[in-house]
């Protein structure tokens, strides 16, 4: 599949949730190989928990040509039979594996194969091994800083598996308008995530502590950024949405709950405020003033030791005492968010990897994951069988529309299904934890 002067690039990218569909399809912008033509960009959305709504993929605001939802099923009889030049996966670890596994199945033969890519929606900072193990088969795995880029070849050539896959980037949607000074009026940000920290007295805690700032200084205005309205989810579940916290709370007039491109709101950002979000880095690489916070501790749970070195950690005291963080120069530079020209740089080397591999004489090599019937036979069935797919790669009998278009009763009773399901997680798990524990 050599790359031609007068051939338009088709990519494809297959996501399972509103922010992985963010990374993919922003990643397949900026890795595509220079052309004349501007690429086609075809997307599709793996089925499941996390299927993004039409409002979360307008708030991304990432567009392509086409975009549909699919099972795996569906998607690899899409890649067998359509001539796409790169693929990205923008999936959970154990979703690459599987597709992996099912396109090598689906390309038994063929040389013309698409450039498969995959990587992570940002800050890796549990699960190293593992995720890296199930992402391993890819024609380039990519490494969001020189930090992580060292990390991954470590882990892979620790376990004797091929790293030359490892390309360093950095986060595709960073950008906008560099800091340059404070608005009025002066807006704090608290950027919520879905699962961190998890319990209800932690969250509780910090929509308390919010708004204790909020008072504390009526001439700010304080926003809580969300990620998802209460029915949505997100990459991970939410069980206790801080909207519905926010409802028993008599809120200031200066504290309002914003959704939106978390571009737009940066905006208008003087300070930034987070446990762990990816967004501290889209903040970072702005150069508006961020702050990681240690209220709950320092902890591999939270996400936040992540940040250790950064010049960033501090608590809601020292917030509501005038406290502005000043960054490390040098470890912002490790996590690729330096604002300083090199950005646009970062994915040079994974653009001249993909056209190099386009190029390559005699087409690409088979898809060769670390993981096999016989590296990992007690893990890698089950892996797979959740797509329902065979160790070999095949489909299992059974595999829901393998081999026809989803009819519209069969749209309807899966999305009632994901609804019912979404309710189960949000109303109905809380509170049977909650009878676990009296």
């Amino acid at each position: 599949m050599p790359p031609s002067n007068t051939k338009t690039l088709r990519i494809a990218v297959l996501a399972d949730s509103d922010t992985r569909w963010k990374w993919g399809a922003s990643t397949a912008g900026r890795v595509a190989p220079a052309a004349p033509a501007a690429p086609v960009l075809d997307g599709f959305l793996l089925r499941g928990r996390a299927t993004p709504t039409p409002r979360q993929l307008a708030e991304v605001g990432v567009r392509a040509d086409s975009l549909r939802e699919v099972t795996a099923a569906e998607f690899l009889r899409v890649m067998a039979q359509e001539p796409y030049d790169v693929l990205v996966l923008a999936l959970v670890g154990g979703g690459v594996q599987a597709v992996l596994h099912g396109l090598r199945r689906v390309w038994e033969g063929r040389t013309d194969r698409p450039v498969v890519v995959t990587g992570y929606v940002g800050v890796v900072y549990e699960k190293l091994a593992d995720g890296l193990l199930l992402r391993h088969g890819a024609d380039l795995v990519l490494a969001n800083s020189r930090q992580d880029a060292e990390r991954f070849r470590q882990v892979y050539e620790g376990v004797g598996a091929d790293a030359s896959s490892v390309t360093e980037v950095a986060l595709p949607f960073l950008g906008g308008a560099p800091y340059t000074g404070e608005h009025d009026p002066y807006t704090v940000v608290f950027a919520a995530q879905p699962s961190v920290p998890e319990t209800r007295r932690d969250r509780a805690y910090l929509l308390e502590r919010l708004v204790r700032h909020a008072r504390l200084h009526p001439e700010r205005e304080v926003l809580l950024k969300l990620r998802s309205r209460p029915g949505e989810h997100t990459t991970h579940l939410e069980e206790l949405p801080y909207q519905k916290l926010a409802q028993r709370l008599d809120l200031p007039p200066n504290v309002r709950l914003v959704y939106g491109n978390m571009g737009e709101v940066l905006d208008r950002t003087d300070l930034m405020v987070t446990v762990s979000s990816t967004a501290a880095l889209e903040s970072l690489h702005r150069r508006v003033p961020t702050v990681v916070l240690t209220d709950l501790g320092v902890r591999e749970a939270l996400g936040n030791h992540h940040f250790v070195g950064s010049g960033c950690l501090a608590s809601w005291d020292q917030l509501d005492a005038g406290h502005r963080p000043v960054p490390d120069e040098e470890w912002v530079a490790r996590q690729g968010v330096a604002a300083d020209g090199r950005y646009e740089r970062a994915f040079d080397a994974a653009r001249e990897r993909i056209a190099e591999l386009l190029g390559r004489p005699g087409g690409l090599p088979p898809l060769a994951p670390y993981y096999t019937p016989e590296t990992a036979p007690g893990y890698l069935p089950g892996v797979l069988a959740r797509h329902h797919l065979a160790p070999d790669g095949s489909l299992l009998p059974g595999a829901p529309a393998a081999d026809r278009e989803p009819g519209p009763v069969r749209q309807i009773v899966r999305r009632a299904a994901r609804g019912a399901y979404r309710h189960g997680v949000q109303r109905v798990a809380p509170v049977i934890r909650r009878m676990g524990e009296l």
